[in-house]
């Protein structure tokens, strides 16, 4: 039998805090630790607590938020101070994300750099509210220096709206449905994003 890989290992790390009396600053730090470096989402833990204690789901929502827009705010300063060497070279500490951290690739990260040459807060909120890599964005944003107030406002903005619509459908259907955002949460929150940016664009046209 093979060996769980280690994205494996550390989600069934994750998941095992929900049983425990540490579980909200549990939920806070792994969704501050996502913003800039942790590979597993913090999803996992928070469809599992509102699950168990559903009349908390939008207590624990608010949690994840704030420990999410925190470490974004972590995440941007680690672009706008270390990424760059003093002789403008990528820095030995931007090399670890691009060889260790799991979706955080160089292509990625100017592709994401061009994203901000062309809307900023869209790029952000789009990656707040998507499984697009957040932490990448976030770092991404530090080294371009985009508006920090953009960036948290966007940031604030995306995860609210992910991790609170994640409660309300647990509050409002409860354990039967935990699966259904497990295997689809992800899928709708792509289209929805589709859509909020298509009739920003029409809107744009017709005025």
């Amino acid at each position: 039998m093979e060996k769980p890989n280690i994205i494996r290992r550390m989600y069934d790390w994750v998941l095992h805090w929900a049983n425990t009396k540490y579980a909200l600053p549990a939920l806070f730090i792994l969704a501050f630790a996502e913003s800039s470096f942790f590979p597993v989402p913090p999803d996992v833990l928070l469809i599992a607590m509102a699950v168990s204690v559903p009349s908390k789901a939008f207590r624990y929502a608010l949690v994840c938020t704030l420990g999410s827009v925190t470490g974004g705010m972590f995440g941007y300063l680690i672009g706008y101070e270390l990424w760059y060497s003093n002789s403008g070279d990528f820095s030995g500490f931007a090399n670890v994300f691009f060889h260790y951290i799991p979706g955080f690739t160089e292509e990625l990260f100017f592709k994401v750099s061009k994203m901000y040459e062309e809307n900023a807060f869209l790029a952000v909120f789009t990656a707040g509210f998507t499984p697009i890599p957040y932490k990448v964005f976030t770092i991404t944003g530090g080294v371009c220096k985009i508006n920090f107030l953009t960036f948290i406002l966007a940031s604030s903005i995306g995860r609210a709206m992910r991790f609170f619509l994640v409660s309300a459908i647990i509050f409002k259907f409860g354990a039967p449905i935990k699966s259904w955002i497990e295997k689809y949460f992800n899928l709708v929150a792509i289209v929805f994003t589709v859509l909020l940016i298509a009739g920003f664009a029409v809107v744009k046209y017709l005025l």
